[in-house]
């Protein structure tokens, strides 16, 4: 009679600096989009869970902000969420991306985030990502590199965009993990609730179409979610969007002039964003989505405590 398989179940954090790609490994790992994507830097804010499960175990892997020489109470906010999943999984994996250089190199930011790794001493892997960008040939010498800063229980290449690697990522990491049952349910996919999605939604056409100073300084907050017309219409085909969905969401930003831009000419820009994120939002929720999206000021919020609270970020 053969053995029972091992069941192994436990937690994974993405650490990195910030446009490593971590939100699109998620993304990749979990087959769904669970975070937003931007080539911005700093575009998650929170610990974001995604959760894997297969026959032979289940892995939470947790999206982290970008680790960065944190100025304001935002960025301090970001940088300490990141720091705090690190400390309280079962192991790390550590995202860099090659040089655009040939010369191999450690960068100050990376050096000081392996620095806080190893006092927090978790099991790491190191994750070199954007493999698709550079020759293979300089792959070995960065991975010789690393290895000589920092005991990497193991390193993978990936490309998450392009899928490459994300398979074998998961294995290496589910054995890693100790011997247990899951911890959460095996339909579970995220622990994000649908207004927190609504909102990111949001914030990703906000990023995806303002100029380079306004994302920094926005924040979206979902005031109304009403789905007393969700039930989708007797007849309605299952691959049809069903019912309706009424959305009211505020967009936040910290000057007047900001606010200005985000409208747009005869609010054209607010418009544009709207209707980008209705798209998105109602392949979400898989229903019909009346959206009314509102620009406010609330005067440097991400430098007040009370201002990070009152938009979420506490």
């Amino acid at each position: 009679m053969a053995p029972p398989k091992t069941h192994r179940s436990g937690f994974a954090a993405l650490i990195g600096r910030p446009n490593v790609g971590k939100s699109t490994l998620l993304n990749a790992l979990t087959g769904e989009k669970i975070a937003i994507v931007s080539p911005k830097p700093q575009t998650t804010r929170n610990r974001i869970l995604g959760v894997v499960t297969r026959p032979e175990g289940q892995v939470a892997f947790i999206d982290t902000p970008g680790i960065h020489q944190a100025k304001g109470e935002l960025n301090r906010y970001m940088v300490e969420v990141a720091l705090q999943a690190a400390e309280e999984v079962d192991l790390v994996l550590f995202l860099i991306e090659p040089p655009a250089s040939e010369k191999p190199e450690v960068s100050p930011g990376n050096r000081a985030i392996l620095d806080r790794l190893q006092k927090i001493g978790k099991p790491t892997f190191l994750v070199i990502n954007k493999i698709d960008s550079v020759p293979k040939s300089q792959l070995l010498p960065l991975i010789d590199l690393y290895r000589q800063e920092f005991p990497f229980a193991e390193v993978v290449p990936i490309s998450a965009r392009e899928k490459d690697g994300v398979e074998r990522l998961f294995h290496t990491v589910l054995g890693h993990l100790p011997e247990g049952e899951n911890v959460f349910d095996e339909d579970m996919l995220t622990d994000q609730q649908e207004r927190a999605l609504v909102a990111e939604y949001i914030r990703e056409q906000v990023l995806r179409h303002c100029r380079q100073e306004i994302p920094y300084s926005t924040a979206v907050v979902v005031d109304i979610f009403d789905e007393s017309e969700r039930e989708p219409r007797p007849g309605t085909p299952p691959n049809q969007l069903g019912g309706l969905i009424r959305i009211a969401a505020s967009i936040f930003v910290e000057r007047d002039s900001q606010k200005a831009i985000i409208i747009g000419k005869q609010g054209q820009m607010l418009k544009t964003i709207g209707t980008d994120a209705r798209k998105s939002v109602q392949r979400l929720l898989g229903a019909h989505v009346y959206l009314d999206l509102r620009v406010r000021v609330e005067p440097r919020w991400s430098e007040r405590p009370e201002g990070l609270k009152k938009l979420g970020y506490d």
